[in-house]
């Protein structure tokens, strides 16, 4: 699955708020003193992650990015990063070829925004072949199901649940984690001898982030079309409120996320 340049630029700033600081600084504390760093960003989109992270790393750092869409992977290999940093693209399918992503010298695997895309059996992939070399994982923004939006629409519980649903249909990887996503990678990690820090990282969104709002509520309708509950005329009438409130600077949004970092206690 792959996601528009588009969506992706208008979801950063969001993204980037809505970050755990707390588990941020516990990924640049565990890595402060390394003379340089070599980085796996998977499925990097337009490079989000590196522009997140790496001002807050040691200077010398070489992100290897990986993402096979090869227009986002374009994009993230020309964006701007700060001096001591390299950057090298590797378009690969993470579905087939995630063992290819790891291989070589790595201090840290990232991601951000996969995890609730992807399978049990690919998470556990994931989680065997970085336990096997003792990589450290900064995990971000894996979506948790909790979404609360203001004011209230009496058919909002309806839609969560729809989106909800889609959100564990296959988006390239076999039936997706979707919410359950990070409390299954951190149990997993957990039972392969890592120590993991978690925090939420949830996307506030106030009501002057109209166009945001705008993008994120058609694409939940989208969604629960796509489930077939509830009936199509109710679902675009809820769109339709939903956008009035928008319109009308009323509306706002909390949509729930979860950072974790993993680190192999007996080696880090």
């Amino acid at each position: 699955m792959s996601f528009s340049a588009q969506w992706l630029t208008l979801r950063e700033p969001y993204d980037l708020r809505a970050r755990n600081v707390q588990v941020r600084d516990a990924v640049a504390a565990s890595l402060t003193g390394a003379p340089s760093l070599r980085i796996v960003d998977l499925a990097c989109g337009t490079g989000s992650t590196l522009r997140a992270l790496s001002r807050h790393l040691p200077p010398h750092q070489h992100w290897r990015l990986a993402d096979n869409d090869l227009s986002l992977l374009a994009r993230a290999s020309e964006t701007a990063h700060p001096e001591g940093v390299t950057v090298s693209a590797v378009p690969l399918d993470l579905n087939h070829d995630l063992e290819a992503a790891l291989d070589g010298a790595v201090d840290l695997v990232a991601t951000s925004a996969l995890l609730d895309l992807v399978s049990q059996a690919w998470l556990e992939r994931l989680a065997v072949e970085i336990a096997a070399r003792s990589i450290p994982l900064y995990a971000a923004l894996s979506y948790d199901g909790r979404i609360a939006l203001e004011p209230a629409d009496p058919l909002d519980a309806e839609i969560i649940a729809a989106v909800n649903a889609h959100q564990r249909t296959d988006k390239g990887f076999g039936l997706a984690l979707g919410p359950a996503a990070a409390s299954s990678a951190i149990g997993r990690f957990e039972s392969l001898g890592y120590s993991v820090m978690q925090g939420a990282s949830d996307w506030v969104v106030e009501p002057d982030g109209r166009e945001f709002q705008l993008d994120v509520l058609s694409g939940w309708a989208s969604a629960a079309r796509d489930m077939g509950d509830p009936p199509l005329a109710d679902i675009v009438e809820w769109l339709t409120r939903r956008r009035d409130f928008v319109t009308a600077g009323h509306s706002s949004m909390r949509v729930g996320h979860v950072d974790f970092f993993a680190r192999p206690i007996a080696t880090r």
